[in-house]
């Protein structure tokens, strides 16, 4: 089942269930789907990357607006944005840790031979497919540019 399927379904209940905040978060997800998919073209559909990188965007959106909000005393906002988020959140592969990170890293470094910071390009390019989901692209940067000594 597809990400995309499985938050049609959690919809589904949702509406059932009557819950506002869950309801408001997946429909913003299928939202977000009906436009990526319309964005590639007709009778398309999303890869699973495609998807999660569907849900980060989103999580992404809900988390800098609840800043906005918290910096302008919008409490209710500011929480209903957070829920929002960590709903959105529990679609998405887990988190790595730091040390795993840095261990894949050096691995991806090794396998396209980058030996200076001129070669974070190429390290980028193979780090952000294979983690997709897994840790977050300014992460992924700084920890690749401390590897190759930028």
């Amino acid at each position: 089942m597809s990400l995309a399927e499985k938050i049609s379904n959690d919809l589904m209940a949702a509406m059932k269930s009557k819950d506002n905040v869950v309801l408001d978060a997946l429909r913003a997800a299928k939202t977000a789907f009906t436009l990526a998919r319309a964005e590639k073209g007709a009778d398309s559909v999303l890869t699973p990357d495609e998807e999660i990188k569907v849900i980060q965007k989103l999580v992404k959106q809900r988390y800098e607006s609840a800043e906005i909000y918290k910096q302008n005393n919008r409490t209710e906002l500011y929480e209903k944005e957070i829920s929002e988020a960590r709903i959105l959140e529990k679609y998405l592969p887990a988190k790595i840790s730091d040390e795993e990170l840095t261990s894949i890293l050096r691995e991806i470094i090794e396998r396209v031979g980058a030996k200076t910071p001129s070669d974070l390009g190429k390290v980028m390019g193979v780090a952000m497919k294979e983690l997709v989901g897994k840790a977050d692209g300014k992460e992924i940067s700084a920890k690749v540019k401390a590897l190759l000594g930028a």
